[in-house]
């Protein structure tokens, strides 16, 4: 009897160290880095798209596209940067009381949502990676920016010039960051990210961060 107990007892030990073991490593598997974006004058950049791209050729984990808004009220888009992955559709409502004319001439997606009022019947599909500048054909002060990444692990920064990627594998990464006073054909700045567990990082722009 204090055999079959004693064997009880480490089998027990066992699955509790192995649902241990797996709780660790699910954690580590879905990682998350708070990335900082700074200016070249060391303030700190709201407004800045950031993204991680696997190293080594590993594909990005497949992300099923869900569809977002970019909203015109007060003859402004709402918000101002978004950024999406490969594939997203984005509706364009106009809840002004005057009709708009949304385009855009980008190479990433060029297309055309002739004047209108309300919701739009269907959304316009990001399917190339880029920056796409939005405008509106009747009012010029009207200009909004979407980016375009082949990668689910992206954000815009916060007030503080902050945001989190949340889902990160351990393993290497290059680290991107755009602004949209960059040019539209300038390249987002990179450098190399090392994730193993939760972590920290800090990229710079050599630009001029706009007060929100």
């Amino acid at each position: 009897m204090h055999k079959k107990n004693m064997r009880r007892r480490a089998a027990a030990i066992v699955r509790a160290l192995t649902l241990w073991g797996s709780a660790v490593c699910a954690v580590e598997a879905h990682a998350g880095v708070a990335v900082q974006v700074l200016d070249s004058a060391g303030q700190v950049v709201p407004n800045a798209v950031v993204y991680a791209e696997p190293v080594g050729g590993a594909a990005a984990p497949a992300k099923a596209p869900r569809q977002i808004e970019i909203e015109q009220k007060n003859k402004t888009f709402i918000p101002l940067v978004t950024v999406v992955q490969t594939g997203t559709p984005i509706l364009f409502p106009n809840h002004d009381n005057v009709r708009h004319h949304v385009y855009s001439f980008s190479p990433a997606k060029t297309f055309e949502l002739k004047l209108y009022s309300g919701v739009p019947g269907s959304p316009v599909v990001f399917d190339k990676a880029g920056t796409v500048v939005l405008g509106c054909n009747i009012h010029d002060e009207m200009v909004a920016y979407v980016q375009v990444v082949n990668t689910p692990h992206f954000g815009v920064t916060d007030h503080r010039g902050t945001v989190q990627l949340d889902g990160l594998g351990n393993g290497r990464y290059t680290l991107k960051a755009w602004y949209f006073t960059m040019g539209p054909n300038q390249a987002a700045v990179q450098q190399p990210l090392e994730v193993q567990g939760e972590g920290r990082a800090t990229i710079k722009l050599n630009v001029k961060a706009v007060p929100l």
